[in-house]
């Protein structure tokens, strides 16, 4: 039966005299090695050793023939199965030699669809400009990088400044309950990251100062034991520190390069972000030119696809929040809902660019697969030879291979594609 999408289901039939011959061939097996009272091992009658053997016998017969007949009915029709199918309602002919075996089988296979044009596709020229300002802020940030911190003594806390902090947090309908506490923390008022109601009210502390403030935390906050309380936090205040910046000059560039001046140092940071911008510029022209590709082919694609990458998608998320130390106090069966979309899209994307790949016979070669296992073994702190066996035996090399193909794709597609300039 075929339907229009991925679905499919066969009805496999296996012939009477196949399933026998089998069954005998199996059946002898056993015979050579059976133990039964009163015969000597391989003397067993044969009747006796089926009847004796029968389950065991059966399931060898399934397992041998079954595969072999669903895949040649795949190769009739010319279909490649995504995932792993499904058998059901399987019918052996126990008494009845002469009835075939028969068994439903249910699954998803690769969909089948005309490749549009993916040459001279037109992409808005966007030049990797970097400005001054550009290059001012990135020497900014140097010098923070090289910033040492100093006790303050002489003033009270200020923006900007560290302050040491050791707390303790009450919820407010439950004075005797300590939902948080922290020792030597740090709180870098006015900071991106730092919780308004902390800079508020530790700016104008000193060291040995007790500070007592209340915080009320949203619904939706990540943090799970605080998200829809209202904390009251008493803060002691160790210690007060603030940031200094050395100057931007050329004893700078010497502490943080390999550079004698500050403009040697100026304009390696320019060449640098230019090559970043590039590359940003770069990434976002071949999504613009997958998401043009996927607008253009309308086909189904297999749900246990689509299936596989939304799993993907929540454990990136869920591993995202664990790198934070947030628990998450999430409804997942609405992430899941809500990550389907683009998790359908990613699969299109996919299947696309695997079909550009076989039709330009673009193959991800031997140094690009070593060189991809290379940088994942570094960041898994083992080696390449541990990581490719460990890839080879769990099927995560194909995995790599085939992402390494649909990049080259890609990449092919954006080499190929028309600049066209945006008009003014």
């Amino acid at each position: 039966m075929e339907t229009q999408d991925c679905k499919r289901e066969l009805i496999i039939d296996v012939p009477a005299d196949v399933v026998q011959r089998e069954a005998q061939k199996v059946a002898a097996q056993y015979a050579r090695v059976a133990r039964l009272p009163g015969f000597r091992p391989g003397h067993a009658p044969s009747a006796l050793v089926r009847r004796k053997f029968k389950d065991e016998i059966k399931s060898e017969v399934v397992q041998a023939l079954v595969p072999k007949f669903f895949k040649n009915s795949l190769d009739d029709r010319k279909w490649v199965v995504a995932g792993e199918p499904e058998f059901q309602d399987l019918k052996f002919p126990d008494d009845q030699p002469d009835q075939p075996l028969t068994v439903k089988a249910t699954f998803e296979i690769y969909p089948e669809f005309e490749l549009k044009d993916y040459k001279g596709l037109e992409l808005e020229d966007r030049p990797a400009i970097v400005g001054e300002v550009d290059v001012d802020q990135a020497l900014e940030a140097t010098r923070e990088s090289a910033a040492i911190t100093e006790v303050v003594t002489d003033r009270p806390a200020q923006d900007g400044d560290e302050v040491s902090v050791n707390y303790q947090g009450h919820e407010a309908k439950e004075p005797d309950k300590v939902v948080i506490e922290q020792k030597d923390a740090v709180v870098t008022l006015g900071a991106q990251g730092t919780i308004p109601a902390f800079t508020e009210n530790l700016r104008g502390s000193r060291a040995g100062d007790v500070r007592t403030f209340e915080v009320s935390y949203p619904e939706d906050f990540p943090g799970r034991r605080l998200a829809g309380k209202t904390v009251i936090y008493r803060a002691q205040v160790e210690s007060v520190k603030s940031k200094v910046l050395p100057p931007l000059d050329d004893e700078l560039a010497k502490s943080v390069s390999d550079f004698s001046t500050l403009d040697e140092l100026r304009v390696k940071v320019r060449k640098d972000l230019e090559e970043a911008q590039q590359q940003r510029v770069e990434r976002e022209a071949k999504h613009a030119l997958l998401d043009k590709l996927i607008a253009a082919h309308d086909f189904p694609v297999p749900e246990i696809l689509v299936e596989e990458q939304v799993r993907r998608r929540l454990e990136t998320i869920a591993a995202e929040f664990h790198r934070q130390g947030i628990e998450p106090d999430l409804d997942w069966r609405k992430v899941r809902d809500e990550s389907r979309p683009e998790a359908e899209k990613d699969v299109r994307g996919r299947l696309i660019l695997e079909k550009i790949a076989e039709a330009e016979k673009l193959e991800a070669t031997e140094e690009e697969l070593d060189e991809t296992i290379r940088e994942l073994a570094a960041r898994q702190h083992e080696t390449p030879a541990a990581l490719k066996t460990r890839l080879t035996a769990n099927g995560g090399l194909a995995k790599i291979e085939s992402s390494r193909r649909t990049q080259k794709a890609l990449d092919f597609t954006f080499r190929n594609a028309q600049t066209i300039r945006k008009s003014e």
